[in-house]
This record gives structure tokens, sequence and C-alpha cells, in this order.
């Protein structure tokens, strides 16, 4: 009898293409969702990629207890996808936090009563990432500071929900297995209409957004490629009790605007070819909360490392171009 697989969060981009690659991995995968009224949307989105006979939508919330021991009973892993985005950037640096930490710990402690033998919980890469002072290269064996200026709301709710993530399995786990997974900025093709979160960069791009282009850079990854490792994470004896970052390259803004621009021709039309010059960035700051929010991390190629997950896991990504442009495609294609 095929394993059972809990994907949290499936309505949103990367549990919905975790849902997809656990369906073709063959796993029997149940999905949680806040509001069952979403299922039909999921269920025409998850479908256009693979059959979803094998999946089953529970009713659960990373804020509240209800739903989640119904969701997890019967299960054998849980990959814990779901996460707080906020909603535009907001000078208040601990306002995710909550929800992001205190939801991580409620389904932990749910699935070591259920008995569940690995989670899989994705974190963030900066989570990875030392100070912006010291030139070295991120790996899984850095951890950083939350308090560093450096980090937005999302990030820092990112560090804090996967160090209490370890700090419970470590006095808590009762033997149950917790691996995290460090994505850079997740691009690729979205299931569905909405383009919140890092495909918002893309959507702004291709709207003319913004009218010329800061001298800001990501490290890139396919969201079918993070899936992929997200499965892979599950099955491979290994992968126990590890941290794995993911990520392909490191894009200039430029880059990816170019890219677009190329692959998508007049549909990329509105796609700025400008650059931000810095000193106007310094004068925008006090006015642009977005900009201001990334501020530190203009102008910065800072230097990282998958190869432990492309050891370990098999990790072989894609090329970026291929996923900026298919990222590109299904945003226009939803619109």
């Amino acid at each position: 009898m095929a394993e059972t697989v809990l994907v949290t969060g499936g309505s949103g981009f990367v549990g919905g293409w975790c849902i997809v690659e656990a369906l073709r991995a063959g796993y029997q995968v149940r999905t949680t969702l806040r509001d069952l009224a979403r299922e039909p949307a999921l269920r025409k989105a998850i479908g256009a990629e693979v059959d979803t006979s094998r999946l089953s939508v529970f009713k659960a919330d990373l804020t509240a207890d209800a739903g989640w021991a119904e969701a997890m009973t019967g299960c054998d892993h849980v990959l814990h996808v779901a996460s707080p985005l906020g909603h535009g950037a907001t000078s208040d640096r601990m306002s995710l936090v909550g929800p992001a930490r205190d939801g991580t710990l409620r389904v932990l402690k749910v699935a070591v009563a259920a008995g569940i033998r690995r989670v899989v919980m994705t974190s963030a890469a900066a989570t990875a990432r030392p100070p912006l002072s010291r030139d070295i290269v991120s790996d899984e064996t850095i951890w950083a500071d939350a308090d560093d200026p450096q980090f937005d709301a999302y990030r820092v709710s990112k560090i804090l929900a996967e160090k209490a993530a370890w700090a419970f399995i470590a006095s808590h786990g009762n033997g149950m297995e917790l691996t995290t997974i460090l994505p850079g900025a997740v691009f690729g093709p979205a299931l569905g209409p909405d383009i919140s979160g890092s495909l918002g960069i893309i959507g702004g791009l291709l709207k003319g957004q913004p009218r010329a282009l800061p001298r800001l850079g990501f490290w890139v990854v396919d969201v079918r490629d993070l899936a992929a490792l997200h499965v892979k994470a599950l099955q491979e004896p290994k992968a126990a009790g590890e941290r794995f970052i993911a990520a392909a390259d490191f894009l200039w803004m430029e880059e990816i605007a170019a890219m677009l621009r190329d692959g998508l021709g007049a549909r990329a039309a509105h796609v700025p070819t400008r650059r931000l010059p810095g000193l106007l960035v310094n004068l925008l700051l006090p006015f642009n909360a977005q900009i201001r929010s990334v501020a530190p991390l203009i102008g910065r190629r800072f230097r990282l490392t998958a190869d432990k997950a492309r050891q370990v896991l098999d990790f072989s990504p894609r090329p970026t171009r291929q996923t900026v442009i298919d990222c590109g495609q299904s945003i226009l294609r939803h619109q």
C-alpha cells in the first residue's frame, strides 16, 4: 500500500507543486486549506498536471488547532510548506513571527502525536545567510541572526520558525525525523492566477513595475526542482536531521528582465529596461517601504552553495533562463 504524505498549504505556489510531485511519486496525498471553498480550484490546477484521484483535502489553519489531528491521522510523512507571506512591506519585522513559528510548532506537536516518521519543512536560504559584512559563502552550517537589519519580516519569521522547529525536535521529537529545505527566490510556472510572493517579482516586471530596475539580485530556484527536492528529502535516509540549501543561479533583476524580453518577445513589451541609479535609490528610501525593506541588499551579490543538496539529494536544477521564461508565460496565461 502506498505511503501517505500530508502537504500543508496546498493552495500555495510551492505547496501546489509539492502535491504534484508527491502524486507523481506514487504517494497518497493529503493537503490542508484554510477554506474548503478553494478545493475545486485547487483540484483543477493540480489536475492540469497530474491525476488527483489520490488527493484528499482537509480544513486546517496554522493559527488554530482544529483539523490538524484529523489531517495527520494515518499519515507517514508531512511536507510542512505553509507559511504566512504577509501583504506588502512593513516596518514591523516581527509581524509574521507568531503565525510562522507558532504554526510550525502546532504542526510538529500533532505530527509527533500522530506517529509521523519524517517532517520536511520549507524554510528559506536567508536562514543560512551571515552578516553582509562577512564575505563568506552561505552554507547549511550557518545560522542567520534574526536581529540583523538585512532581513525583512518574512525572512525574520523563517529564521525564528526554523530555529524553533529544530529546538522542538531536540526536546520533544520522540524519534520523529526533521529535514529542512532552504530555497532562494522561487520562480517557475504558476499553477493558477495567484502571483503572490516571489511570483510577484515577475508579474510586476511584465506590467512595467518598477519603471526602473534597482541593482538587486536573487539566488533563484525553479519551483518544480524545489518540489522534487522536497519529495527526495522524504525518501533519502541520509536527509534525516539535515538542512539543504536549494538554489541554482544568482540573477540580477536586469538579467531577469532581459530573459523575459528575449524569451517572450512582444508579450514582454512593458518589461523595464532602465536601471535605477544608486543615488535615486537612496533618495527614495524614506518614501518607499518596499525599497527600504531590501535596501541592505542593493548592489550585493552574496555567495551561496547548494553543493550539499547536489551531493546528498541529487539536486540538478534546470537552467534558470527556462525557469524565468516559463514563469512569465504562465503568468500571462493566467491573467
